[in-house]
C-alpha cells in the first residue's frame, strides 16, 4: 500500500487501488472525492503506469486546474506535469488540431465565442429569410446546439427552414476554417468514431481514461467516451446520480444509472463516509432521495452524529422569511464570532434573491451574489438606476449613455457618437454638448427634435427631484410611464417568460424605491443612489473564493460547495419543485436539487416556506413543498416564526415592565 493511499478509508483505498477495467465510483456528497481520484492518479503512477497514458476528464477549467495542482504535488519526480488532464471541450480542440484535415478543415481553425456565432448567425438569418419573416439569433442558435450535442439534424434543408439555416450555418463555418463549442464536441466524436486509423492512435496514446463528475454528461460525451476506450476498457468514471440537476442542459443521467450498458461488468465501489456534514443533516438528506425512483441505492452517513436539529421555519411571507435570515446571520456572526463567509443563502429561482438581497442591505449584512445575476445587474434595473443617476447627474456620461436611446426616441447612435466626440473636443460633459444650440445645428432636422425632446425630459425630473419632498416612488412611476419604458422592452421580448422577468424587474425596482421613501425621506434621490451602489463593486461571478460577505447562490450553483450554515428558503410547490418540472416530468431532477442544497450544509441547516408570497404582483397563499413531506421528523424541529417572534415581543414587554417597576420601588 503506498502513502497516498494509506490515509485513506477503505472504500476510498478500494476505489483507488482498482486499476484495470470499468469502474464506477458512486462518491457521494461531501465523500472525498477528489482525493480519491488523485490517489488513484498517484497510485497508478507508483505502479508503473506511465503518466502520459493517463488522461482526465473534467467539466470545468477551474476543476481541470485544481486536479493538475494537486496531482504535480504528489506524483514523484515531476511526473505529473505529464498526465493529460482538461476539460471535454479542450481534449478535443487538442485533437482536432493534430488531425483536422480527417474532418475537414485546416489545422489553423479558429473557434468562435457566443458572439461571433450570433453575428454569423444573424447575416445567415437576413441572407435567407424574406423580410416578413423573422426569427430570433439567440432562439435558432440554442436550436442548432441541441440537434450538435443530441447527434440529430434539424431536418431536410429543402423542406425545412430551421434546417436550411443549420446548413447554411455549418457550411459559412467551414468555409471561415471556424467551429463554435459544440463542434469540437461533435467533429471529435466524428473523428474517432469514423477514422480506424486516428481512433488506433488516439486508444494507444490514451491507455487509462478518469472521468469527473460522470453524472453531467450528456450523449455526445459519452459517444467520445466510447470511441476513446477499446477492450479491455480501462475507464473510471467518478459520480453521484443523487446529484445529476442539469437535465435540462442535456446532462443524461443513464449515463450513470446504466453504466453497465455501456460497459460490461464494471467494478462498482460507493463512498458514503461523508467527512462534511453531521448526522441529523445527513440523515434528513438520506430520507428525502430515496423516493426518487432508479437511483443507485446509498445512504450517506458520518462519525460526527452530535450537531443541532435540522430547523423546518414557516413564516407569514417572504419579507418576514427574508428578516428572518438576516436578522439570524447577523446575530449569529457577533455572537457566535462567525466569519460572514460561514453563511449561505441557495435559492431556487433568480427572484428570490431580491428580498434577500433588500433584508441584508438594511441590516448593512455584507453579501455576494453567486450563480445568479444579482437583482442589481439585471438590465431593466440597469436602464431606470441609469435614469435616477442621470436626473441626479446630468454630467454622468457612462448612465447617459446607456438611456439616450432607451426606449428608442430618434437618438441614433451615430448622433449619440457626434455629441460624444464634441465632448471630448470641448472637454465637457456628453450633456453640455446635447444642451449646446450650435451643436444641435449641426445634426439633422430630426433627431434634433428628438434630442431636445430628452434633454427637456432629464430637466423637468432633474428639477423634480431637487425639489425638497418630492416623493422618489411616485416620481419613478411617473418617469416610466412617460417613456412608455415596459411597453418598449416587451416589444424586444424573445418568450414569454422575459416579459414576465422585465415586468417583475421593473416592479421589484418600483417597490424598492416606494419603500425607501418610507423610511427615508430627508436624503432624497442622492441618498438611494448611495444605498444601492455602495454594494455595487461585483468581481466575476465565478469567482467566489475572492468576495466576502454572506454567499447568496442558486441552488444549481451551490454544487461542489459547503458552509457551516445554511438557509433554504421558499421550500414552497411551484417554487421547490419549480412548476414547470411538473410539465417537463422532471420532478425527480427537483428533489436532486433539494437534496443537493441540503447536503451542502456542514454544521446548521435551516429550511424555511411561507405562508403567502407574491407572484405576479398579487400576494397569493402558498402550499408547502411536497417534498417536506418526505423529509424524516427524526431530527427535525419545526418553528412558526411569526408566532414565536410576537411570543418573543410579549415576554420583552413583560420583561421590560418588571424591570420598570422595581426601579420605581427601588427609587421610593
Amino acid at each position: 500500500m503506498s502513502g497516498f493511499t494509506g490515509t485513506l478509508n477503505p472504500q476510498q483505498r478500494e476505489a483507488a487501488t482498482h486499476i484495470h477495467g470499468p469502474l464506477l465510483i458512486l462518491a457521494g456528497a461531501g465523500t472525498g472525492k477528489t482525493r480519491v481520484i488523485t490517489a488513484r492518479i498517484a497510485h497508478m503512477v507508483n505502479e508503473g503506469i506511465e503518466p502520459r497514458h493517463i488522461l482526465a476528464v473534467t467539466f470545468t477549467n477551474k476543476a481541470a486546474n485544481e486536479m493538475r495542482e494537486r496531482v504535480k504535488g504528489m506524483v514523484r519526480d515531476g511526473l505529473g506535469k505529464k498526465i493529460v488532464v482538461g476539460t471535454f471541450h479542450a481534449f478535443c480542440a487538442r485533437l482536432l488540431r493534430e488531425f483536422a484535415e480527417h474532418v475537414g478543415y485546416k489545422k489553423n481553425f479558429v473557434i468562435y465565442s457566443q458572439s461571433e456565432q450570433e453575428s454569423l448567425i444573424k447575416q445567415v438569418l437576413k441572407e435567407l429569410l424574406t423580410a416578413e419573416e423573422s426569427l430570433d439569433a439567440g432562439v435558432m442558435l440554442s436550436r442548432i446546439s441541441k440537434a450538435k450535442n443530441d447527434g440529430a439534424s434539424l431536418g431536410n434543408a429543402e423542406e425545412s427552414t430551421d434546417a436550411a439555416i443549420m446548413e447554411r450555418y455549418q457550411n459559412e463555418m467551414r468555409a471561415r476554417n471556424v467551429m463554435d463549442f459544440d463542434d469540437l464536441l461533435l467533429l471529435g466524436v466524428q473523428l474517432l468514431e469514423k477514422t480506424a486509423e486516428v481512433r488506433a492512435q488516439v486508444q494507444a496514446r490514451h491507455r487509462f481514461v478518469m472521468v469527473d463528475e460522470f453524472q453531467d454528461t450528456n450523449s455526445l460525451q459519452m459517444r467520445l467516451l466510447k470511441a476513446l476506450v477499446p477492450p479491455p476498457f480501462n475507464v473510471c468514471v467518478v459520480g453521484d446520480d443523487d446529484q445529476s440537476i442539469y437535465g435540462w442542459r442535456g446532462a443524461e443521467i443513464t449515463n450513470i444509472t446504466q453504466f453497465e450498458n455501456f460497459f460490461p461488468n464494471p467494478h462498482v465501489v460507493k463512498l458514503e463516509e461523508n467527512y462534511r456534514s453531521t448526522t441529523p443533516i445527513l440523515h434528513t438528506a438520506n430520507s428525502l432521495i430515496k423516493n426518487n425512483a432508479g437511483r443507485r441505492p446509498k445512504s450517506l452517513w458520518s462519525r460526527n452524529e452530535k450537531g443541532d436539529g435540522v430547523r423546518l421555519v414557516t413564516t407569514s411571507d417572504e419579507k418576514e422569511e427574508a428578516d428572518m435570515v438576516a436578522k439570524e446571520v447577523e446575530t449569529a456572526h457577533f455572537a457566535e464570532k462567525r466569519p460572514w463567509e460561514d453563511f449561505a443563502v441557495l435559492f431556487r429561482t433568480n427572484d428570490q434573491s431580491r428580498v434577500l438581497e433588500q433584508a441584508f442591505r438594511q441590516r448593512k449584512v455584507p453579501y455576494r451574489v453567486v450563480g445568479a445575476r444579482s437583482f442589481f445587474d439585471r438590465r431593466e434595473v440597469k436602464d431606470i438606476v441609469a435614469y435616477l443617476k442621470v436626473i441626479a447627474n446630468p454630467h454622468d456620461d457612462i448612465s447617459l449613455l446607456r438611456i439616450i436611446n432607451v426606449p428608442a426616441r430618434g437618438i441614433t447612435p451615430s448622433i449619440a457618437e457626434l455629441a460624444r466626440e464634441r465632448s471630448m473636443e470641448k472637454h465637457h460633459s456628453v450633456w453640455v454638448a446635447l444642451c449646446d444650440p450650435d451643436w444641435q445645428r449641426q445634426v439633422p432636422e430630426k433627431a434634433r427634435v428628438a434630442v431636445r425632446g430628452f434633454v427637456a425630459l432629464i430637466s423637468k425630473y432633474h428639477t423634480a427631484a431637487a425639489t425638497p419632498g418630492t416623493m422618489l416612488g411616485p416620481m419613478t412611476d411617473l418617469l416610466l410611464k412617460e417613456t412608455d419604458y415596459l411597453a418598449w422592452l416587451k416589444k424586444g421580448a424573445k418568450t414569454p417568460e422575459d416579459t414576465t422577468r422585465w415586468e417583475t424587474g421593473v416592479n421589484e425596482m418600483s417597490k424598492t424605491i416606494h419603500a425607501y421613501d418610507e423610511k427615508n425621506r430627508v436624503d432624497g434621490l442622492g441618498g438611494f443612489l448611495d444605498e444601492i451602489c455602495l454594494d455595487d463593486e461585483r468581481e466575476d461571478k465565478d469567482d467566489i473564493e475572492k468576495k466576502k460577505g454572506v454567499c447568496l447562490i442558486t441552488m444549481h450553483a451551490s454544487k461542489g460547495l459547503e458552509f457551516p450554515v445554511v438557509y433554504l428558503p421558499g421550500l414552497e410547490q411551484g417554487i421547490l419543485p419549480h412548476r414547470r418540472s411538473y410539465e417537463e416530468g422532471r420532478v425527480d431532477e427537483e428533489r436532486r436539487l433539494f437534496y443537493v442544497g441540503i447536503t451542502r450544509a456542514k454544521q446548521k441547516l435551516t429550511i424555511s416556506m411561507t405562508r403567502n408570497r407574491v407572484k405576479w404582483g398579487q400576494k397569493q397563499t402558498s402550499l408547502p413543498s411536497p417534498f417536506l413531506k418526505e423529509l424524516d421528523r427524526k431530527f427535525i424541529q419545526e418553528m412558526d416564526y411569526t408566532r414565536h417572534m410576537k411570543e418573543a415581543v410579549t415576554q420583552e414587554e413583560n420583561t421590560n415592565f418588571f424591570a420598570g417597576l422595581r426601579a420605581m420601588m427601588a427609587e421610593g
